[in-house]
Order: C-alpha cells, then sequence, then structure tokens
C-alpha cells in the first residue's frame, strides 16, 4: 500500500515538473472540443484540455479517419487519381457524448460551419443525449461559422476567456460576439470538391469555367460567398490581401491564421501580402488538416482574422 502511494506521488511531482517545463499550469475545470476540420498549434495537439473529434474521409475505395494517422501526401495523391469526388462523414452524436464525459466543468464545443457539414448537428444531438445519460453540465456548441483555421481563432479565444477566468455565461457570449466579427477569406486552385458536394449552391456569379480565373471566396454566416476574381492564384492573392484590408476592423487588435494544402510558400507570400498593408498582434500559419485538405485541394488558401 505505501509503495502505491510512493508511486503516486511520484507520477503527480512529474507531471507538475513536466507543466513546470514548459512554463504553464493546466486548468482542468475546462474542455474545449473540437471537429477535426479545425488546424490546432502543435504545442495544443497534446494538450489535455482540447479534444479532436474526428470526420471521416472517403475517395472511392480508400476510407481513413481525419485523426493523427492522416497522411495528407497519400490522400492527395489519392484524391488526383481518382475520377469520382471525395466525400466526408461526420461523427456519431454518440462520439460527441463520450468527448463531453469528463471532470471539467465547463466544455466548449467549436465545429465546421453548420452550412457546409453535419458535425454540427452531431454536436447538438450529442449534448443532448449526454444529459439524459450523464445529468447536467455546462456545454456549449458553437457553430463556427466557418472552417478551419476560423475554428482555431473560436478554439483558442475560448481557452484566452477561461483562463482569464471569466464565467460560462461570459464566456459564451464573448465568444459569439467573437465569431460575428471574424472573417474567413479563400482562395481554391480548385473547386470542384466544394462544387461536386453542393457547398457552392449560394454563389450565383462564379466563373471558374477556366484554370486561369481564381475566385476569391468568403463566408457570410457560415454560407461561401463569392468575393472577387482574379487571373491567375498570385493575382487572386493579391486580390485576397486587398479586400481583408478593406473590410477588417480593429486589424492591431486581431491575429491573423493562416491555413494551406501543401504549398508553405504560398501561404509566406500571402501572409507578407496582408501584412504589407495591415497590422495584426500576431500571425500564425498551419498546414490543413484532412477535412480542410479535402475541400481545400492541393495548393488552397484559407485566411481568417
Amino acid at each position: 500500500m505505501l509503495y502505491c502511494i510512493v508511486i503516486w506521488l511520484t507520477n503527480i511531482c512529474l507531471q507538475g515538473m513536466r507543466a513546470a517545463k514548459k512554463g504553464m499550469v493546466i486548468d482542468m475545470s475546462y474542455k474545449i472540443v473540437v471537429d477535426s476540420c479545425c488546424e490546432l498549434p502543435e504545442e495544443y495537439k497534446k494538450d489535455a484540455r482540447f479534444e479532436i473529434v474526428p470526420l471521416g474521409l472517403e475517395v472511392g475505395d480508400y476510407q481513413v479517419m481525419d485523426d493523427e494517422t492522416f497522411n495528407q501526401k497519400e490522400f492527395l495523391e489519392k484524391v488526383a487519381a481518382y475520377p469520382g469526388c471525395p466525400k466526408s462523414s461526420c461523427p456519431s452524436p454518440e462520439r460527441y457524448r463520450e468527448a463531453y464525459h469528463c471532470e471539467a466543468q465547463d466544455v466548449f464545443v467549436v465545429t465546421l460551419s453548420s452550412k457546409l457539414s453535419g458535425s454540427h448537428n452531431s454536436a447538438v444531438l450529442g449534448k443532448n443525449l449526454y444529459h439524459e445519460k450523464y445529468g447536467d453540465k455546462n456545454i456549449y456548441i458553437c457553430d463556427s461559422e466557418s472552417a478551419s483555421c476560423g475554428e482555431t481563432h473560436i478554439a483558442l479565444k475560448a481557452m484566452e476567456l477561461e483562463e482569464a477566468g471569466l464565467s460560462f455565461e461570459e464566456i459564451v457570449k464573448e465568444l459569439d460576439a467573437f465569431r460575428d466579427a471574424m472573417h474567413t477569406y479563400f482562395v481554391l486552385d480548385n473547386l470542384e470538391t466544394l462544387r461536386k458536394n453542393g457547398r457552392l449552391t449560394g454563389v450565383k456569379a462564379l466563373v471558374a469555367s477556366t484554370l486561369s480565373i481564381k475566385p476569391v471566396m468568403g463566408a457570410i454566416g457560415g454560407s461561401i460567398v463569392q468575393k472577387g476574381q482574379a487571373i491567375g492564384i498570385k493575382k487572386a492573392l493579391t486580390k485576397l490581401a486587398d479586400i481583408l484590408a478593406k473590410e477588417v476592423v480593429k486589424s492591431e487588435e486581431k491575429v491573423l491564421m493562416i491555413t494551406h494544402c501543401n504549398c508553405p510558400e504560398r501561404a509566406e507570400l500571402i501572409k507578407s501580402m496582408i501584412l504589407d498593408k495591415v497590422r495584426v498582434k500576431d500571425a500564425l500559419v498551419m498546414d490543413t488538416a484532412g477535412i480542410s485538405s479535402m475541400y481545400a485541394n492541393d495548393g488552397g488558401i484559407i485566411v481568417t482574422i
């Protein structure tokens, strides 16, 4: 018995030392659950405060979960060789329910736009199932009305507000306001996956009939809209930077986030273009995970601020 107690105390000390070495104290009174379209920075992928609920990916007979096993290079090769359209499947409500089942008092959930995926609806159903099985708990499900780094923005904001000591109710109010003020833009080399999966139904003036014309896209209320267009990818990125500079208010108080699908040089290019026009609090560049890779396709750029 004494031996077990010593081992337990040793493990506790070791955990504390690891946290101290990283210069942080982990607060387990809250948890942030995101679907796998959310690109988390590397330092948070193994953070106990976060849990990624994976969606499924399907390219013909090739099926894979969008989790730590996802291989972007292999996936993009499969997509390029497949004559059909890749598809995704959202997590089950039961999977979300179990993600909420933890010691944390407050659970914040960030999902893909409900206009683009059933992930949000599954998260809501999972909340209902949780209450039926386990009882009351503070669970807030935020429809990001975006994707990719748009979800990242909201997830990290939830962490920031929790660490600042705000109440659950205050954080919910702040997150809604933060989401409503966020801007999402993207330029893709290939819009076929979005089109074939019915995600461009609200885009009336889409002129991507030739490879040279690149639409600059955005999101309003979670639906995809066209913001502009240009001939060639570089001019389209320049157009994106111009539109962002005109639309964003108080940029110096905001974080610029960029996700790219297998094109780090292009991501750095749009970053420099934007920073030449506006000042920001910080800038973060990440590579896309599975779902974002499917919709952005090879060479796609997504920007949120």
